[in-house]
């Protein structure tokens, strides 16, 4: 149940275009909230009214868990915090998701996933390097933090349920998009703390694989994706590039980041002499085992409106 204020409803309702259309021809909600809040059934409940703050609570005493996004004790003055609905459901899972958490010099600062991008590290690895064209700290193409953050936290409602389950006793969870951002930096984090170097901006290439990243074809890209040595001499058999897998700048993984930019050189006139299909078609492993190391990982750099049509023509004939 999603409870929404009255009259407005949640923000996202109207962050479009796109907007569906209702049976009567009228615009509907947007599509970024369909996204958000599928199989969700929502009400509106004016909590600042004190009838409106006993209904929630009388929801809370029926419910397992609660999740709310709220500025951090927003909702205390409506006695609808931790403190207050626990102690009418004792073994209530109450999930708070802000952007920096409950308590801390910023807990009171508001949180959308574009800033914590920015402030978290996330968009001084992801973009194009400086001196290449189009250089500039740049934002995932999707709302990340959020989608990261929604599944901490389900993952820790998941274990307070078990919890709660088990003791009669309901806990606090409390969730803060910029700690999930920095958790989310993985490699690029420990790559930081093991050489004191700042991870910068690679566009598609991966700071500690090679080669790694797309390459131009006679129609398109293909992205080339080689994790081991071995990968990397079955690629240059495959490619018709048998010294290069011989060529000592380029026998181990480190050496081939260290000589990033001539195997890159090196590789992408091979690559270019076929399209992305026919390099799929012979790249790609035919089966599991030992196959697997005959080849690299290797996909098609496509549109994602490709892959929803082929998702549409792919449902359409499960559904002949």
């Amino acid at each position: 149940i999603k409870i929404e204020r009255p009259g407005a409803g949640d923000d996202t309702r109207q962050w479009g275009p796109p907007f569906t259309t209702q049976s009567n021809g009228a615009r509907g909600d947007a599509a970024y909230f369909m996204a958000a809040n599928r199989n969700k059934r929502s009400v509106t409940v004016d909590m600042a009214r004190p009838e409106g703050a006993e209904l929630i609570r009388r929801l809370a005493m029926k419910a397992d868990v609660v999740v709310e996004n709220f500025k951090t004790g927003g909702l205390a003055k409506y006695g609808l915090d931790y403190a207050g609905l626990s102690a009418v459901n004792p073994r209530l899972v109450y999930a708070s998701i802000t952007g920096f958490g409950q308590d801390g010099p910023l807990k009171d600062k508001a949180g959308y996933d574009y800033m914590i991008q920015a402030m978290g590290g996330l968009m001084s690895i992801t973009g194009q390097p400086d001196g290449a064209p189009g250089a500039e700290p740049m934002k995932v193409g999707v709302a990340v933090v959020d989608l990261f953050t929604g599944l901490y936290t389900a993952n820790a409602v998941l274990a307070a349920l078990l919890h709660a389950r088990a003791t009669g006793q309901g806990q606090h969870i409390d969730v803060a998009l910029f700690d999930v951002q920095v958790a989310m930096l993985a490699n690029q984090a420990t790559n930081f703390f093991v050489s004191g170097e700042a991870p910068t901006r690679m566009g598609n290439a991966h700071p500690n694989l090679a080669p790694y990243q797309p390459f131009a074809t006679t129609d398109g890209a293909v992205v080339i994706a080689v994790g081991n040595d071995g990968q990397f001499r079955a690629l240059c058999r495959a490619i018709g590039a048998d010294d290069l897998a011989a060529d000592a700048r380029f026998t181990t993984n480190a050496q081939r980041v260290e000589h990033r930019a001539e195997l890159v050189q090196a590789l992408a006139p091979f690559l270019a002499l076929q399209s992305t299909d026919g390099w799929i078609e012979t790249l790609e492993p035919a089966g599991g085992g030992e196959l697997y190391y005959r080849s690299c990982a290797v996909g098609v750099c496509r549109y994602s409106s490709d892959l929803w049509q082929a998702e549409l023509h792919l449902n359409q004939l499960l559904t002949r």
